[in-house]
């Protein structure tokens, strides 16, 4: 089994944050969005994983200690890593050939700006599985329209009219990925346009043209990291995830003076916090220190110095200096507010 990763866009919604740092390596509750979808997909297939590739943007901006993190990532989940690169962003379906030497074999093909909990049987009977979510609002998503042998038979955006409430969520199994290889390759040869680009879903939809099965995979949780209103909300889930789960989220090298941490919340390496309440649901990088301050519902990142805050829903990146009492902010790295 191979694991391909598009990572490409710089992600403008969640700017300022990812005018310095790709989107996919934030960390949300203590550990970058892409290393913890990869490692939450290898945890779901359950079996070895041969390769992960990694589909990367402008070096000048995915840059080597992007590549040695994601080197390091494969290697620690047991499989071979690989980089691509999209130069030109041309598109889903146009990122994926990008990694074209890649495409052989079973795989699974995820879109590093989405965060899952899951727990389902693989049915590697069929030739693709779309792993959808079931949503309240399917009008606002992209859905698989499903036959009566329950097999995805369209795939619709926005429906206007209710076709199912299986919203798909940006991570496909292929049983053979090297027949959506062939079918992306038609796609960019007849220049088969879409918004503007190559999408994924016109050679998936060649691929149900000619006959191939597919089915769904139904995830319970789908937590999206989009701007910051949606990040918040799911580093808060994500840490109530992590706590029942009975991972440890406080590290035993940060030093509390006078300090008082609401659960749950992640408190990284060497933290710092003095005469602060900190909690519910907030995430602090290494090396951070926080001093008379109370902080709520917040990201905050490394080697930031906090004083005199009050935060709630505030995002914050490395090396800010921030002295203050704003509450509701987002703050980009090496930002000082004094």
């Amino acid at each position: 089994m191979k694991i391909i990763v598009p990572m490409a866009g710089r992600g403008s919604r969640l700017r300022p944050h990812s005018l310095t740092v790709p989107k996919p390596l934030i960390p949300v509750a203590g550990k970058p969005i892409v290393h913890r979808l990869v490692s939450d997909i290898v945890g779901v297939l359950n079996q070895p994983i041969e390769e992960i590739a990694f589909i990367l943007g402008d070096p000048a901006f995915f840059g080597d200690d992007v590549v040695e993190s994601l080197k390091a990532l494969a290697v620690e989940l047991g499989a071979k890593p690989s980089i691509y690169r999209q130069l030109d962003p041309k598109g889903t379906g146009h990122a994926i050939m990008c990694a074209e030497p890649s495409l052989s074999g079973p795989a699974v093909i995820a879109y590093a700006d989405t965060l899952i909990r899951a727990d389902f049987d693989l049915d590697k009977e069929a030739d693709s599985v779309i792993w959808t979510k079931r949503v309240e609002n399917p009008s606002a998503y992209g859905v698989v329209n499903l036959n009566d042998k329950d097999e995805i038979v369209e795939l619709v955006e926005k429906p206007e009219t209710f076709v199912s409430d299986q919203a798909v969520i940006g991570i496909y199994y292929f049983k053979d990925v090297a027949v959506l290889k062939n079918e992306l390759q038609y796609v960019l040869d007849h220049n088969i346009i879409n918004g503007g680009e190559y999408q994924i879903n016109d050679g998936i939809k060649r691929m149900m043209a000619d006959g191939k099965v597919f089915k769904t995979g139904t995830v319970t949780e789908w937590m999206d990291c989009g701007n910051k209103a949606v990040t918040i909300e799911t580093n808060q889930r994500m840490l109530g995830f992590l706590e029942k789960d009975g991972e440890p989220l406080v590290a035993a090298s940060a030093t509390l003076e006078n300090a008082n941490i609401i659960a749950p919340c992640f408190i990284g390496e060497n933290v710092v916090l003095k005469n602060t309440t900190v909690g519910p649901f907030v995430s602090i990088g290494n090396n951070t220190v926080i001093e008379n301050s109370t902080v709520k519902n917040s990201l905050i990142q490394t080697n930031t110095k906090i004083s005199n805050a009050n935060l709630d829903n505030a995002m914050i990146g490395n090396h800010v200096v921030f002295n203050g009492n704003f509450e509701s902010i987002s703050i980009g790295d090496y930002s000082v507010l004094e």
